[in-house]
């Protein structure tokens, strides 16, 4: 066969659709003159290379990128070159040997062996995918739910609105804070309450424990308010355990927050209900 041949595709093309939709009369006479001019080749041998091929080619799953594709095509027709000529066809690391007189039969399998071979190494991608989207976890709650499922719980859990002091920083301030005493675990919600300057100030919640000294609250952790918020919802990080909760204080500390605080500048009180 002539290098044209293998470069145009005709005989390969006539083999996949052979395989696949059949020839008309005109075709299977194009094909057997095709095949008359490859020494040693027989209809058969040639198509059973075409249909390994096109197996191949149907296997489900993620498309086989263009690259890899043109590699392996490019290989299976420099299998086919040589064994037409008459050179040397090896697969991988198999001794090399004469090619017998019906080496275009060998180049063709040598193909369909190479695209098979590249397939099988693809396969555990296609066969992985799945997996991959089944392991995709849920998506975590934003704290905003997270605050709606406790107050949608059974829990016995405290809720207080949050009353602004006469600080600059709590002009418009609204929202309220949730705790929940069997988890201590809790949030609060604002809004109004002005944003800090990170550089010099964080704000920083204090749980007064009706069980132990009014001058050591508990710290809740400090916190940011983020410039153009309109609604920010905080979760709660008490460093001891809250015994009875009796009050919630908001203060503005340096960065990092402070051990104790001198309480000069209180921009949020919540005071839980008694009975």
């Amino acid at each position: 066969m002539s290098a044209a041949f293998l470069d145009d595709g005709t005989l390969a093309d006539l083999l996949v659709q052979l395989e696949t939709e059949g020839l008309d009369a005109a075709q299977s006479r194009e094909l057997d003159e095709l095949v008359a001019r490859s020494p040693g080749a027989t209809r058969n041998a040639l198509a059973g290379a075409a249909a390994a091929l096109t197996l191949a080619a149907k296997l489900p799953g993620e498309p086989m990128p263009a690259a890899l594709q043109a590699r392996i095509i490019g290989q299976g027709r420099e299998a086919v070159r040589k064994a037409a000529s008459g050179k040397v066809v090896s697969l991988g690391a198999a001794p090399a040997r004469p090619v017998p007189a019906s080496g275009m039969a060998m180049g063709w399998y040598a193909a369909a062996a190479s695209l098979l071979l590249a397939v099988g190494a693809w396969w555990p991608r296609l066969a992985e995918e799945p997996a991959r989207v089944a392991a995709v976890p849920a998506p975590v709650p934003t704290l905003a739910e997270q605050r709606a499922l406790l107050i949608a719980s059974s829990r016995a859990i405290v809720q207080e609105s949050w009353t602004a002091t006469e600080d600059a920083a709590a002009g418009g301030l609204a929202g309220d804070v949730v705790w929940d005493p069997a988890t201590q675990t809790g949030y609060m919600r604002f809004t109004g309450l002005a944003a800090n300057d990170v550089a010099t100030e964080q704000y920083q919640l204090w749980i007064f424990d009706g069980t132990r000294d009014d001058r050591y609250p508990v710290d809740g952790g400090v916190f940011d308010i983020p410039a153009g918020a309109v609604e920010v919802v905080v979760p709660i990080h008490a460093r001891l355990p809250v015994r009875k909760a009796a009050l919630f204080a908001v203060t503005v500390e340096p960065p990092g927050g402070v051990v104790v605080s001198s309480r000069e500048r209180i921009v949020a009180l919540a005071q839980v209900a008694t009975g």
